[in-house]
């Protein structure tokens, strides 16, 4: 099977950027299922019914959250009543939404995707390694599914990685998000997980991690904002990971880093 995992979607650029190509990319790269870091959708803070579902209706199979999640507070009823749209597991039981989903692919497969967020520069949760623990409990690679994509919001490489080879052999695919920088350290993890310690984002690399560059130098050189920071608008990069994944064993047997359109373009 063939897995693609997007990074934070950010604003307008970041929805054009998918939008415009998941659904060639179904078909040219044979995707079996598509996971996409949703929070950041609408202009930057949160996602809103109305483009969580233009995106899930585009090709994407699973939004992902993280501490952006609740930006919105409209998407707390959605959320309730749409199993396709996560926010991190390791938060109070009475958080409105789940972090984990059940899935199957077009062939039937059984998909498990798991958000989970870091600790360290990041606000207050439960312990992540306990948490995805717990979840693996009930659903093994290999056995309960045939694929598990665990999505690690966090700050930190270090413990995005640190929680990653926690993982290995039990999860196809760990990827970091939340940075919106993309890392050049993909790979296959030595029990068989595919990782990368954050995706980036999909959305205009000509800025300060996707907000208008001048009010971002602006806040750094003045710490105040002479009008409130915006979402840069420019042509958006996609920015993701494909994993190919053993059909028996759910482990990677193979990762490719993406990079298409705008600055970052790789082709």
């Amino acid at each position: 099977m063939r897995i693609l995992f997007l990074g934070d979607i950010m604003g307008r650029s970041g929805r054009e950027a998918v939008l415009s190509r998941v659904g060639g990319l179904r078909r040219d790269l044979g995707l079996d299922f598509v996971v996409a870091n949703g929070e950041n959708a609408a202009g930057g803070f949160g996602v809103t019914p109305d483009l969580a579902r233009e995106i899930l209706s585009g090709g994407v199979d699973v939004l992902t959250g993280g501490n952006h999640s609740w930006d919105k507070r409209e998407i707390i009823p959605f959320m309730e009543e749409e199993p396709r749209i996560l926010r991190p597991v390791n938060l109070p039981a009475r958080t409105p939404g789940r972090g984990l989903g059940v899935y199957r692919t077009g062939s039937g497969a059984v998909v498990v995707v798991i958000n989970v967020m870091t600790r360290l520069f990041m606000e207050l949760s439960d312990d992540p390694f306990a948490a995805v623990d717990g979840c693996l409990e009930s659903w093994r690679l290999g056995r309960e599914a045939a694929v598990i994509v665990v999505d690690v919001h966090g700050e930190a490489t270090s413990e995005k990685a640190a929680l990653a080879h926690h993982l290995d052999g039990r999860a196809s695919l760990v990827v970091g998000t939340h940075t919106h920088v993309p890392t050049a350290d993909e790979r296959i993890l030595r029990g068989g997980t595919a990782f990368q310690s954050d995706a980036g984002m999909c959305g205009d690399y000509d800025s300060v991690i996707g907000m208008e560059t001048e009010l971002a130098v602006e806040r750094f050189r003045r710490r105040a904002l002479s009008r409130r920071a915006e979402v840069s608008r420019g042509e958006g990069t996609l920015c993701g990971l494909v994993a190919d994944v053993d059909d028996g064993t759910g482990l990677a047997t193979g990762v490719e880093r993406l990079a298409l359109g705008g600055v970052l373009d790789k082709k």
